[in-house]
């Protein structure tokens, strides 16, 4: 018999071609060693910064939100730049994990896992800042409506600042029973490599819930996850959209801007893809999954970048028409104080990582290079941050009248709670690698074979060419 035929026109996504028991090995290996000590220098770097966001929280819950830099002109800053940040985050795991699934794109398999990991960590990252904004955090179950003997004290049920609360928290738990159901197969393949008796054992055995593989169960399964990605793939749209009522249903220029919701959800799944990029580029070296996490993986993450990156590239354009064309001064003087104004280099800044850095991800060499990648990603990082603040910021600090006019300048409490943001974010993410497995051993097991190519004159038909 003779040995399988590669096509010409599929790239392997594992490579070199391996057994099932050895994919299983590879991923599981992680989490069976001990970690080694670049894992407790990354850990003990983000549970520091972790620490110090905290002591900044605790300090202003405490004092009050005076310590922040806010004043009467400009009430929404740090808090609220960072809350749409990390939302936009999130929106990366999700759209691997269910819009590529609906698509049938086989190469998100090495990546689905841990971006959905990261989605769930980042809205948790972004539900602390409404939450801290708050001044009273333990007031906060007066966001939700449900009976209560505090009379005609209610919600408002117009406010989108409701639907945020409504949104983000639909889209975490989706999201999370999406992610949980994806690991129930792995967490049976690690119960059954766990030593018999072990307390190691007996919590994976009790996460799987009985799995055991038959093919009733496994039909069931996949009837339900495919079931799931088509309930998650509106969320993807929706939540951004509603993130970006906040600002859209104003009457602030630069805010009330009807491209809001196509641009926030189109520069969410680019900063997303971003930090997809810049985590996995050193999870794959320091876990050692190059052959897994192959460059073909970046190299696709990188297209989409390119596209969302001109989408949003194509908003900043739109904005600047929009505003010249509607003839109204105060819209015209908000865009080009934006471009030419105290903070200009917020936005230049803003410009340069988002409009022009994607664009060295045209030249296959810089798209097929990891370091070049991460460095360009994090850039796209930076510049995203410094688009929600251009849009929080430059839309209220010079008000309608110039004696209202303000500079903000953020407090050590407001960076320092941002750092703590990073901690929390990175310090989850790496307890995620240590105890589960940040790639699907099932789904990366059904794409071995993807480049074989079933007819076996394929390699003349390769040669000929």
């Amino acid at each position: 018999m003779s040995e399988p035929s590669v096509s010409p026109l599929r790239v392997p996504l594992v490579n070199p071609p391996r057994t099932m028991a050895a994919i299983t090995e590879e991923i599981a290996a992680p989490l069976e060693r001990r970690p080694s000590l670049g894992f407790w220098a990354l850990f003990a770097v983000s549970s520091s910064a972790l620490l110090l966001g905290l002591g900044c929280v605790s300090y202003e819950i405490a004092t009050g939100i005076g310590t922040w830099g806010l004043n009467r002109t400009i009430g929404w800053a740090f808090d609220i730049t960072n809350f749409v940040f990390w939302v936009g985050i999130g929106h990366a795991g999700t759209l691997i994990s269910a819009i590529l699934f609906l698509f049938r794109q086989k190469w998100r398999t090495s990546i689905n896992r841990s971006a959905e990991a990261m989605t769930l960590f980042a809205v948790i990252c972004a539900a602390t800042f409404p939450l801290i904004h708050m001044g009273r955090p333990w007031l906060a179950m007066w966001m939700f409506p449900y009976p209560n003997s505090r009379g005609p004290l209610w919600v408002n049920f117009r406010s989108p600042l409701l639907w945020d609360v409504f949104a983000i928290s639909t889209y975490f738990t989706v999201s999370a029973v999406f992610w949980y159901l994806g690991l129930i197969p792995d967490l049976a393949t690690l119960r059954d490599r766990a030593r018999p008796g072990s307390l190691r054992r007996r919590i994976y055995g009790l996460m799987a819930f009985g799995w055991t593989g038959s093919t009733r169960v496994w039909n069931h399964y996949e009837m339900a996850y495919l079931l799931l990605a088509g309930l998650c793939t509106p969320l993807v749209l929706s939540v951004h959209s509603i993130v970006s009522m906040d600002f859209a249903t104003s009457v602030i220029p630069g805010w009330h801007a009807t491209i809001f919701p196509p641009y926030f959800v189109a520069g969410a799944v680019f900063s997303g893809f971003a930090m997809v990029l810049t985590l996995m580029i050193v999870a794959r070296k320091v876990l050692r999954f190059e052959n897994l996490i192959t460059v073909r993986h970046l190299e696709n993450m990188c297209k989409v970048i390119i596209v969302t990156g001109g989408i949003v590239g194509l908003a900043y354009a739109t904005e600047f028409f929009t505003a010249w064309y509607s003839g109204n001064p105060y819209e015209r003087f908000t865009f080009i104080n934006r471009a030419l104004g105290p903070y200009a280099w917020a936005y230049w800044t803003m410009v340069s990582c988002n409009v022009l850095v994607p664009q060295a991800f045209w030249i296959k060499r810089v798209r097929t290079s990891p370091w070049a990648i991460f460095a360009l990603s994090l850039l796209i990082n930076v510049g995203m941050w410094f688009e929600r603040f251009v849009i929080v910021v430059t839309s209220l600090h010079r008000d309608f009248l110039p004696s209202a006019w303000s500079m903000y300048r953020p407090t050590f409490i407001e960076v320092g709670t941002l750092i703590g943001s990073f901690g929390l974010f990175l310090t989850l993410f790496l307890v995620f690698c240590r105890l589960l497995p940040m790639i699907s051993i099932g789904e990366v097991k059904g794409v071995l074979a993807y480049a074989q190519s079933r007819e076996p004159s394929t390699r003349h038909i390769e040669g000929a060419a």
